[in-house]
């Protein structure tokens, strides 16, 4: 959520920032829903000012021998009362004021960070760095995941199709076992690199979807249990992240940092005919989350050094990628600042999105009302919180499964993954 006092203040430059993003989001009506709320409580105070003078001038005639059934003291008792019935009127109307002002914010997106790169959508986002092309060989022709998958019996769509509906996979035998192998290398790897291990609930509550900002703009691409305030996460980020919610941290326990596993929930609302086949784009998926929660003047360093947690994954084994930094019209609704990092598919012959690191600096912290006290200074700040996926487990196994293809048909297991396969091959 962006700071009302920063609109307040600055409506020029804050729309010009938001129009970077190439949406359509006018600031217009917050700045004089904003004006109008001012005026109301200016017009309350002043009321409440002059009530609480007739209460004490009625006090001090009565003191001072006054009658007090007097036509001086009924007066005074008269305005006061007049007053009060004004009140009355002006305290809902000023809550239902700052009611439609909190909507409009909710509906807002972050200010892109001014390094973003400027541009209109996903075509003008800046290539910054290529890693692996060494393990990019051209001369084997190599089948997609979900045929090499099939044909290795690992990975079996129509009987998930059965279970559920399409977008859903059964994982059998080494696949399975595949799944797992990943998800405790990604775990240990980023448990060594310092991050604190949650397992969080993976049913979230609508204040902690609104808290991350998935509600209430991204409700349609969420599956929500009818029956409970429950949605299903779409990642982890949502529960690891609202664990602080409406929490005062001390300085001294920042940066706090989380690595986590969980299932995850998508509708996939936009993607109609996109990516039908393969574990690239399913209803639910499995993936390990890093979440970082700082002091504003370390979440740049922080935001690199997620980044470069990340990567360590595809560097550990050995999948070729490259990193993005996602301009201003293709960053997350959330995002100040973003980097992708897309895994090559040989297959398809192009880089596909495996982790999107993000810097939300106070955005969600203000949604979820986190805060840190610094020690010596009065009053608290919002923390920047940043996350990034650490990696997207079926993206990965894609990518396993067509980067280490052999001639004879199987495929080799990373070097990484084979202590906890207990398997060279699939």
């Amino acid at each position: 959520m962006l700071d009302l006092k920063l609109i307040r203040n600055n409506p020029k430059q804050v729309q010009e920032l938001i129009n970077r993003r190439h949406g359509n989001y006018d600031i217009q009506p917050i700045v004089s829903l904003d004006q109008a709320s001012r005026e109301l409580e200016t017009s309350r105070s002043q009321l409440s000012a002059r009530g609480n003078e007739i209460g004490k001038l009625i006090g001090q005639k009565i003191a001072q021998g006054g009658n007090p059934q007097g036509e001086e003291i009924a007066q005074l008792k008269t305005e006061g009362n007049e007053i009060k019935t004004k009140l009355g009127e002006l305290e809902p109307q000023e809550k239902e004021l700052k009611a439609k002002i909190e909507a409009l914010l909710l509906e807002l997106p972050n200010l892109p960070d001014e390094s973003t790169p400027l541009g209109k959508g996903e075509e003008e986002n800046v290539e910054i760095k290529r890693w692996g092309d060494e393990y990019i060989t051209g001369n084997q022709k190599v089948l997609p995941h979900w045929e090499i998958g099939e044909q290795l019996g690992i990975l079996d769509f129509k009987r998930a199709v059965k279970v559920a509906q399409s977008r859903f996979v059964n994982l059998v035998g080494a696949g399975a076992a595949l799944e797992r192998a990943l998800i405790s290398f990604m775990l240990d790897t980023q448990i060594a690199a310092g991050y604190l291990e949650v397992m969080p609930p993976v049913l979230v509550n609508s204040v902690s979807l609104q808290g991350t900002s998935q509600l209430p703009k991204f409700a349609e691409d969420s599956f929500l249990c009818s029956n409970d305030d429950l949605w299903l996460t779409p990642t982890a980020e949502v529960p690891v992240t609202n664990l602080y919610r409406d929490e005062i941290i001390e300085e001294t326990e920042l940066p706090i940092r989380h690595c986590a596993y969980t299932p995850c929930f998508r509708r996939e609302a936009g993607s109609a005919g996109r990516d039908s086949r393969g574990l690239i784009r399913l209803h639910q998926f499995n993936k390990v989350e890093l979440v970082k929660i700082v002091a504003p003047e370390t979440s740049d360093a922080e935001h690199q050094a997620l980044v470069a947690n990340a990567e360590a994954i595809l560097q550990a084994l050995k999948l070729p990628y490259r990193v993005l930094e996602l301009c201003t019209g293709d960053i997350g609704f959330g995002a100040a600042k973003c980097y992708d990092l897309e895994v090559w598919l040989p297959a398809a012959g192009m880089y596909r999105e495996i982790s999107s690191c993000s810097n939300f600096r106070d955005f969600q912290a203000r949604r979820a009302n986190i805060r840190f006290k610094q020690a010596g200074q009065k009053g608290t700040q919002y923390v920047h919180t940043l996350n990034g996926s650490g990696l997207a487990i079926g993206r990965t196994m894609a990518a396993v499964l067509e980067n280490y293809q052999q001639a004879d048909g199987t495929v080799k297991v990373p070097d990484v993954l084979q202590p906890y396969l207990k398997r060279a091959v699939l």
